[in-house]
């Protein structure tokens, strides 16, 4: 487990990729419109598989909501 701020909210989670962070939210690899940065720098979706996440890290996930 590490302890990383997730959309500007601290967590504690099983993951050390971008990728399997993504999967333990329910955000499939494929998903369209999905963006992450860590640290201010975004992680293109060919790389979040192997993107490495360590202790301390911050992740944004931007997903467009649906609505008017």
């Amino acid at each position: 487990m590490i302890r990383l701020k997730i959309n500007g909210v601290e967590d504690e989670v099983a993951a050390a990729t971008v990728g399997e962070l993504l999967a333990r939210r329910g955000i499939e690899a494929n998903a369209r419109f999905v963006a992450v940065a860590v640290n201010g720098t975004v992680v293109r979706r060919d790389d979040w598989g192997e993107a490495p996440l360590h202790p301390g890290d911050a992740v944004e996930i931007v997903r467009p909501l649906q609505g008017g």
